[in-house]
């Protein structure tokens, strides 16, 4: 086997990750055609087809999946390594990449990122808003450093540090504010509107209401808080909301909020990061000041 270089590893990681040279090269900041030159010289190195080409797309070969695995370990430990060089140097300043979730993140960075900037004036915050498996994914590649989410995730690779906790809270149309709050049985035989598939607010829902996914009542699945507030407000149905949602959500809709029974449904919101970060001991650090802002 001759040598290849880790920027090589780096063009394939980017491939693999896309299933498409354009979107590769894109991504990769390179051309289309040196990408595939790239690819081609490693494949060369290493004597195997690592990708399976199609008009379209490209998929990887089995022996692909299994170098992709060891690719990613090892580029994983090449960026602590410049975490860690870098750490040692200045702490925690430079580049910054954390994700949140979106039943979080439009509610809780407003209030955050002010107090990040004056604990730590040389940080370069990157925000990336996803749901969370593509976070945890991200986070486990090496493409996150950190992120917000709703525990407990129970990854065995991650660390989970509790920031605090929130009620969920009811929203109906106006016209009912004074109707008796449902059980959660109840709303079984309601029009729940949920957040769509792969939201990890939609499980907390049907959990508490003791809902399986393919419920009773087909309802609306939609891509954001705001959305589910504003059908409610339209008379289509009810759904639940994060207590940090409501002053924003809330303000322009025509509903009515409620509070259900003890022992009221909530959610603990926490940051994770991997547990060979070398930010870890900063990270942690930035967790209290995250917490103090929420």
């Amino acid at each position: 086997m001759d040598n290849f270089s880790l920027r090589q590893l780096r063009y394939f990681a980017a491939l693999a990750r896309h299933g498409h040279f354009g979107r590769a090269a894109e991504a990769s900041a390179i051309s289309q055609p040196a990408l595939s030159v790239q690819i081609r010289d490693l494949e060369a190195a290493i004597g195997q087809v690592l990708f399976e080409r199609g008009a379209r797309q490209v998929r990887l070969t089995r022996f692909g999946e299994e170098f992709a695995g060891r690719v990613k370990d090892i580029l994983r430990s090449v960026d602590e390594l410049s975490e860690m060089a870098r750490v040692a140097r200045t702490g925690l300043s430079g580049s910054l990449r954390l994700g949140v979730i979106p039943t979080i993140a439009p509610y809780l960075l407003p209030r955050v990122i002010g107090r990040l900037n004056d604990a730590y004036a040389d940080l370069d915050l990157h925000v990336r808003e996803s749901i969370t498996p593509r976070l945890l994914d991200e986070l486990g590649e090496g493409r996150l450093d950190a992120a917000i989410v709703a525990l407990p995730v129970s990854e065995p690779s991650l660390l989970e540090v509790p920031l605090f906790e929130e009620s969920l809270l009811l929203v109906r149309p106006e016209a009912e504010r004074d109707a008796p709050v449902p059980s959660p049985e109840a709303l079984h035989e309601m029009r729940l509107l949920l957040l769509e598939e792969g939201h990890c607010f939609r499980d907390q829902a049907l959990s508490f209401c003791h809902l399986g996914q393919g419920r009773g009542r087909e309802g609306l699945d939609g891509s954001s808080l705001s959305t589910l507030v504003q059908m409610v407000g339209a008379g289509l149905g009810v759904t639940l909301i994060p207590e940090m949602a409501v002053p924003v959500e809330t303000r322009s809709a025509n509903v009515s909020l409620a509070r259900f029974d003890d022992p009221q449904p909530g959610r603990t919101i926490g940051m994770v990061w991997r547990k060979s970060s070398p930010l870890s001991e900063d990270l942690l650090r930035l967790s209290e000041v995250v917490g103090a802002a929420a």
